[in-house]
């Protein structure tokens, strides 16, 4: 901060200062003297800039190998995304119709506005969270409202951290679904000129509705927050259960029909209202991509160009909208929530042990008792945090919903066909439970050991080994993701009726996978530990966690084909000319035998080595 800045900041306490009494103070005028709102933003603007920039050199720095294999693998993994995308509407291209067809408009914009009203839910809830842990959890915010700061403008700065740590996600995923798209409909330059400022503009919107649901529940209802973010979730999953599982009910001579088609678009037609964000961003990017050929003056209006520039105003009014909402909800509302949240009544707990604590202190009786004792606390935390639990619930009932669902699109009246798709898709199911369980320990048990680091002072004073808290983690986050995902592989496997030697090699997959995750998310959480920061998310959003996300999903896909080919190949042995003729037969099932192996190698390396290289970052670890 500039000298001339800090006397602008130090003026009001040097007029109310005197030779140790107070004096009287023209405040209209001391106020006056302030910074302006423009002058506040400078001064916040420069010190994010600084800031972001010393960070960027230590990591250039400190850890320039680790960058630049982030940014390797981040590049691997936006291209994966990218050809799927593009094979994707190639798919859609060839089967439904081109681009301009009724069915292929009719088809893109379905996806379009499903995907992007999903995003717009997520955006909003991810949003409102990261401003609490921001706002009411995090001493910077305690530090600037001691400063002669507008509260707006801490919010301010604190909302476009959130905007920024929800939003990469979707930047993430949007971009290469919207640049493949782009190239398979053979979209003009404008299209991509255009894509940029859709996204931020739409984006703004779902964030700021978060922000100010975020304000409001602290300001009217600070007792029953998590109540509220919870019986928002569940009534979501209520109304969305019922219309996915009529979706997929339908007789199997229906699916994918004309009549299945028309039905679908009609119950998920409410993601197509017109005053939903979604929608004009949807709206926008289809006119963008059209192929325009009108060119009179009295059709201009017509042109794709304009009518998705339209659209891109009808986003940033919006936005700007929903941004002077955001300030005026904190002028009147972030202080008054601040102080009553700070200074609520906190009673006293009955201290007693609930029965969900009895029952896993049953199942823990093999134990030691110190690593008993860590295990329940951390489950204890668990089930009274319903952020966390409920996201579990949302995402893993999706695809229970899925798995009971998937013997309706097979077609067996094909052997090798029916073959081929059960393990192709099993595997694929099996690939997807990983990656979904890569992001909840990405997003939850890595940042448990930087969280562990306000507070390890409590730890500390244990009579037990450091080597016993890293080991809990690894315990909790291996058997937790073990039972549900277990269940789910074998449901889709009972559900495609695969052979028992498969249904045995799933199983074998899914504990390599769990094991194997964990360790990287508790190994990765010791090695490079983040105890200045207080969110959860935020530290997910990290270097670390991307690095810990990014080898997750390459571990995942290395176990996944190393058992999946030895067994595609095993199965079609001598079920047509093309399978008995591409490999001997009587070499398949060494090539299972060896798959098998080398996966199992492949997972003990992966569980070993994070969590012996953490175990050793831990044991001389400095905790501020």
């Amino acid at each position: 901060m500039s000298a001339g800045s800090a006397d602008d900041y130090l003026a009001p306490a040097i007029a109310v200062s005197g030779s140790g009494a107070m004096r009287a103070v023209n405040w209209p005028a001391t106020l006056a003297s302030l910074p302006s709102e423009d002058r506040e933003a400078q001064l916040l603007w420069r010190l994010r800039y600084r800031t972001a920039r010393t960070q960027l050199a230590r990591l250039f720095v400190d850890a320039r190998l680790r960058t630049i294999l982030v940014s390797s693998l981040s590049v691997f993994f936006w291209i994966g995304l990218f050809l799927l995308f593009y094979e994707g509407f190639t798919f859609i291209v060839d089967n439904v119709g081109v681009p301009g067809a009724p069915y292929h408009a009719q088809t893109v914009q379905f996806v379009f506005h499903l995907f992007f009203a999903s995003l717009n839910i997520m955006l909003i809830f991810s949003s409102g969270i990261i401003l609490y842990s921001g706002l009411y959890n995090s001493p910077d915010a305690t530090l600037m409202l001691t400063m002669p700061i507008r509260p707006e403008r801490i919010v301010l700065f604190k909302f476009q951290e959130a905007v920024f740590y929800s939003s990469w996600g979707f930047f993430l995923l949007a971009s290469p679904i919207m640049i493949a798209y782009g190239i398979v409909a053979g979209a003009p330059w404008f299209y991509y000129l255009l894509l940029a400022p859709l996204i931020v503009s739409f984006v703004y919107i779902p964030c700021s509705i978060g922000a100010i649901c975020c304000l409001f529940v602290i300001h009217r209802l600070p007792k029953l927050r998590r109540i509220v973010v919870a019986g928002a979730l569940l009534l979501l999953v209520c109304a969305v259960t019922p219309l996915v599982w009529r979706t997929v009910n339908s007789p199997q001579s229906r699916l994918f029909g004309t009549e299945w088609f028309q039905d679908t678009l009609y119950r998920f037609r409410f993601t197509q209202q017109e005053w939903l964000p979604s929608t004009w961003l949807t709206n926008g990017l289809l006119e963008a991509a059209r192929q325009g050929t009108t060119t009179a003056a009295d059709e201009a209006t017509d042109l794709p160009i304009v009518q998705s520039i339209l659209y891109l105003a009808l986003l940033v009014s919006n936005a700007l909208f929903f941004h002077v909402l955001t300030i005026w909800a904190a002028k009147r509302w972030f202080r008054a929530s601040y102080a009553s949240f700070a200074c609520r009544v906190r009673r006293n707990r009955v201290i007693r042990r609930s029965l969900a604590d009895r029952v896993m202190s049953a199942l823990l009786v093999g134990f030691p008792l110190p690593l008993q004792l860590l295990l329940i606390k951390d489950w204890r935390l668990l089930r009274r945090d319903p952020v966390q639990w409920s996201q579990f619930l949302i995402f893993f009932g999706l695809l229970g919903l899925y798995f009971l669902n998937v013997d309706r699109f097979n077609n067996p009246h094909n052997d090798i066909g029916y073959l081929t798709w059960i393990n192709m898709v099993s595997f694929l199911n099996l690939a997807v439970v990983g990656l979904i369980l890569s992001t909840f320990t990405t997003r939850f048990i890595y940042p448990m050991i930087s969280l562990e680091g306000h507070c390890f002072w409590i730890l500390g004073l244990l009579p037990i080994d450091r080597d016993t808290i890293l080991w809990s983690k690894f315990w909790f986050a291996s058997l937790g993701s073990w039972i549900p995902c277990s269940l789910l592989v074998l449901l889709s496997d009972v559900m495609l009726r695969v052979p028992m030697m498969v249904v045995v090699v799933h199983q074998l997959t899914c504990v390599l996978l769990c094991l194997g995750l964990a360790s990287i998310a508790v190994g990765f959480g010791a090695m490079l530990p983040n105890f200045r920061e207080t969110s959860p998310s935020k530290i997910a959003a990290g270097f670390g966690g991307t690095l810990n996300l990014v080898l997750s999903a390459l571990y995942i896909m290395v176990v996944v084909v190393l058992t999946a080919l030895p067994c595609h190949f095993y199965l079609l042995a001598g079920k047509g000319p093309w399978g008995a003729s591409f490999v001997d037969p009587q070499y398949l099932r060494l090539w299972l035998i060896l798959g098998t192996v080398a996966a199992i190698i492949v997972g003990a390396i992966a569980t070993v080595v994070p969590l012996r290289r953490g175990l050793r970052a831990f044991r001389v670890l400095e905790f501020a």
